[in-house]
């Protein structure tokens, strides 16, 4: 199968790492120089969708200018803009429409990923965003629209944690190359463990009494870390809404 994406930003390029493992791929943009010549590349104005499977991958307020250059109608439209309905997709004429929420970690194929749309193309949205990553389909606009918070915009709000771990190490005397390398470890070993394990029980498991991982979370709670999260989800669904 032949996968056209429009669009040459950062999540493009992000997932055509992935996706040009298992897929031909072919970029429509409107500056063709920009993007790489391994790529079959088309300009955007009057390309014809006929037939084909289209990831869309532009800015959510480049929708209208980006439908009004197209011609034909399209096998099925994966989009992966954020907060955009399937209704407003339909700008795009296709036989399906399919709505998804990729993050940047497609570029090392860890990508999370959900979906949602027309259920007739299910199997293939789920078999296409294997390639980048895990994928989960939702039966719902409001639960993609809630999920972008940590499936899109998580990456962002790990950076968060991860800085303030590494600010601490230094505050306390550690060198930053060495906060670094010890907080990116602590990322990189607890994916397999938080897959394994419900959260509560992976705190209980290290946190002795009158211990170090009692006092820090402690002071966590005392500045309402976990309620922040709770809200900072709760604001990007939001967004989502307007």
């Amino acid at each position: 199968m032949q996968l056209t994406i429009i669009g040459a930003g950062a999540m493009a390029m992000a997932m055509a790492k992935g996706l040009e493992k298992r897929y031909e791929l072919a970029f429509v943009v409107r500056d063709t120089s920009k993007v790489d010549t391994k790529y079959k590349c088309y300009p955007l104005e009057d390309f014809d969708i006929s037939g084909k499977h289209i990831i869309l991958a532009v800015k959510p307020y480049a929708l209208t200018e980006v439908a009004a250059q197209l011609k034909g109608k399209a096998d099925t439209l994966y989009s992966v803009l954020a907060g955009t309905s399937l209704k407003n997709l339909k700008t795009i004429n296709a036989q399906k429409h399919i709505r998804t929420m990729p993050n940047v970690a497609a570029t090392f194929g860890a990508s999370t990923t959900v979906i949602t749309g027309d259920s007739e193309r299910k199997e293939q949205a789920l078999a296409i965003f294997a390639a980048i990553g895990d994928t989960f389909w939702v039966e719902s606009e409001k639960e993609i629209d809630i999920a972008t918070a940590i499936a899109g915009s998580g990456p962002a709000l790990l950076t968060l944690v991860a800085e303030a771990m590494m600010d601490g190490l230094v505050k306390e005397g550690m060198k930053r190359p060495d906060a670094m390398g010890i907080t990116n470890s602590l990322f990189k070993g607890f994916a397999p463990l938080i897959a394994s394990n419900h959260p509560a029980l992976i705190k209980d498991s290290v946190m002795s009494p009158g211990g170090t991982t009692a006092a820090a979370y402690a002071a966590l709670e005392e500045g309402a870390v976990r309620a922040s999260f709770i809200k900072a989800v709760g604001e990007a669904f939001k967004i989502t809404q307007r």
